[in-house]
Order: C-alpha cells, then structure tokens, then sequence
C-alpha cells in the first residue's frame, strides 16, 4: 500500500464512522446520509494550514507546493495536506486561508489554522486557537450579515456565491488538528516533567474552543490527535541520544512517550466531550499511529530511513536537512 492510498484509507474510515454516527443518531439524516457536508472549518497549525503563514507573513518559500500545485500553495509542503484529501474526498473545493483575503471564496468553507499555533497562547505563533475561534466567531457574524443584506440580481449575485450560506453552519464539519506545538514549546523551554503536568490545561483550553463553537451551532466535530513528534528530525538533533531512548527509526523514545500521553488525555477529553454535548457528534482520528505506520515501513513504501541521517548531520546542517527531508516525505505523498 503507497503512502497516497494510506492516506485515503485513514481519512474515508473515519468520515465513514463520523457519518454511521451521524445517521444513527438521526440528526439532519436527510443530509449526511451519504456523508454530505456543505462546508468545512478547520482549526489549527502547519499540519493544515493552506495560506494564513504565508498571507500574514510570506514565510513559505520554495520548493513548497512544486510537485502538485506548480506553484507557492501557502502550505508549508511541497503537496497536499491531509485535510486537502478530505475536501478531495467530500468533493469540496480547497479550503481557502481565512488570512488570505485576495481571491478567497468561502462558500464551502475556511481555514483558520496557522502555522506554529499551539492551543494555549504564547507558544510560537500569535495565532493560538482561542484566537482561531475568536475569528472564527467574527467570520460567522459579519458573512451572514453580508449574505443578508446582498440581493439575488446579476450584480451582487457573485458575492453573494462566494459567502456561505447562514444554515450552512450548523451543517458544517469542524475539523482540529492542533496540539503538537504545545508539547514542542513545552519542550524547548521546560522539562518533559512540567510538560506532562501542563497537558490537563492545554486541555481544557481546547474544551473552552469546542464549547464556544457548539454553542454557535457547530454540531460535528473531526479531532486530530499529535502525531510522533519525536520522529521529528529536529527532536533528534536538539535531543542529547540516550542508552535505549533512540528507537529502530532513528525516533526519540521519550518524545513519542509525551504524545501518546498527550493522546491518552485528549482521547479521555472527546469522551467528556460527548457526554457533555449529547447533541453533537465527535470523531477522533488517530494520526499518530497512522504516521509512525508511515515512517516505521518506510522501505516498503518506496523511500528511505532519512531520520538516520541525522547521526551524521551537525547542528550546522540542520536547515538543509529539513529541506531534504520535506522534500522526500512530500514526493513519497504525492
């Protein structure tokens, strides 16, 4: 199985689960029972950012977005995203950065994830999700009242086309993938220790997030746990190699341990989560385990262990590394 059809696998399994759920609770049968979602809000960092880096800050430069677009896709890769295979799949269009204001149409959807974004502020980036559903809310606010106030002759009809419609909302899929900047940040600036300690905060901060949403009328929910960021080549370069912390792939064993925790508690927190809003349908999606799967059959997926080559790469190297190494998973994707 190649990595592009991995993909596919992991994504449809689970928005077929999302939509069991969804009819067999009955809520708006009529319309998910084909899996049918008019739009997409999607909440998060570089995993799924489509353009909010590059339109706030021009940060993405080449070779990202060569391979498939042709051109700077404002994706920090040189392909497509996992949540540009959900739109693929949902036969929506991509989903436009909600940053990125020239030539946007959010008829189906926006994105307000951002690159570096973590779930509680002061992380890496001035965008965390309490910021992300803050502007989510004043998008909501000023396009229904735009959409109310634009008529259906031929002049306005195009502006009209290019909001989404108000009853729209409450159909929408809400999708998260956010939560690996915290723990990195963490990392960086404590030990693994106060970065365990933190995760039931980051937590609740991400409970605050869904709760303002649904109470705004998001009522279906895709939740992306952290995938192993100790396979992450810069955890290894910045990680000082222990006795039996190193597993086969070149991954630091600690790190990975601090995502699967992380993973444990966010799993616990969608239980609570559907206790607490009975009305509203979550899905988590195990990406962890679907990425290490990647990484631990790399060989059989056509590519190389390029995690090992940082046994021999200094701290001076570490930028043409990265750069060598996006290009080689994002081909493999592709």
């Amino acid at each position: 199985m190649n990595c592009r059809r991995l993909v596919y696998v992991v994504v449809w399994f689970n928005l077929y689960v999302a939509c069991t759920f969804i009819q067999v609770s009955g809520l708006d049968a009529s319309n998910f029972s084909k899996c049918w979602f008019p739009a997409i809000y999607n909440f998060g960092d570089s995993n799924s950012d489509t353009g909010a880096v590059f339109a706030a800050f021009t940060g993405v430069k080449p070779p990202n977005g060569i391979s498939f677009f042709g051109s700077l896709s404002g994706r920090a890769s040189d392909g497509r995203l996992i949540i540009d295979f959900m739109t693929e799949e949902l036969k929506l269009p991509y989903l436009n950065a909600y940053l990125d204001s020239v030539g946007s149409n959010y008829r189906h959807g926006a994105n307000f994830a951002v690159g570096g974004s973590s779930i509680r502020p002061g992380g890496f980036s001035p965008f965390p999700l309490g910021l992300q559903v803050a502007q989510f809310l004043l998008f909501k606010f000023h396009t229904n009242t735009l959409f109310n106030q634009f008529s259906n002759n031929r002049t306005e009809q195009p502006f009209k086309n290019s909001l989404p419609r108000p009853e729209d909302f409450s159909k929408a899929l809400y999708t998260f993938d956010i939560g690996q900047n915290d723990l990195a940040f963490g990392l960086q600036h404590t030990s693994q220790e106060q970065v365990i300690k933190s995760i039931p905060e980051i937590l609740n901060q991400f409970f605050q997030a869904v709760q303002q949403l649904y109470n705004v009328g998001a009522r279906v929910f895709w939740i992306h746990n952290t995938g192993p960021i100790g396979c992450l080549p810069y955890s290894y370069i910045y990680y000082e190699p222990k006795k039996g912390n190193i597993d086969a792939n070149g991954c630091v064993k600690p790190q990975n341990d601090l995502a699967q925790e992380f993973n444990r508690q966010l799993k616990d927190q969608v239980f609570q989560l559907r206790r607490k809003f009975p009305l509203a349908k979550f899905t988590y999606v195990d990406v962890y385990t679907a990425k290490y799967e990647l990484i631990n059959n790399t060989r059989n997926q056509g590519g190389r262990q390029v995690l090992k080559v940082t046994q021999n790469l200094g701290k001076n190297n570490v930028s043409l590394f990265l750069v060598i190494n996006l290009i080689i998973i994002f081909l493999l994707v592709n």
